[in-house]
């Protein structure tokens, strides 16, 4: 039997995922960190993006998140996240329309804090189209 560590995703919403997992993979503040059972303890923040969460049969189950903290304990990884979605749930077709508002917000941008919004939109956007990208090059694999 493999050695696992716990996961917990949670978002303002409610619980997404809890369960054993043999790796861990997510997009922190400083680049992709990948946790294995009794991986040192840490805490970051997380951009927008995928988490991947290995089992102990090898598949991964993949979510996107649009950001919050990760917190690592040896047996242990909590994500709080602001929004946790599902990667096989996620709209493309939104993600497409959200990246566009994002686009045209930035092209016509007339405050500093309009500028920063919109600069987040489309990093979110681009994450979950990112997501969505991933899946379906696993799905083809």
């Amino acid at each position: 039997m493999a050695m696992t560590i716990r996961v917990d995703i949670v978002s303002a919403e409610g619980a997404i995922h809890s369960g054993p997992a043999t790796m861990v993979y997510a997009s922190a503040e400083l680049g992709e960190v990948g946790i294995a059972p009794r991986h040192t303890a840490f805490i970051s923040r997380l951009r927008p993006g995928e988490v991947r969460v290995e089992n102990e049969q090898g598949e991964q189950e993949h979510f996107y998140v649009s950001g919050g903290i990760i917190e690592v304990q040896p047996h242990v990884v909590t994500i709080l996240a602001d929004t946790a979605i599902r990667a096989r749930d996620l709209d493309e077709a939104a993600a497409l329309e959200a990246k566009r508002r994002a686009e045209d917000a930035l092209a016509g941008q007339k405050a500093e804090f309009e500028y920063a919004k919109a600069q987040a939109e489309l990093a979110e956007a681009v994450a979950q189209l990112r997501a969505i990208e991933r899946l379906r090059k696993m799905k083809r694999a």
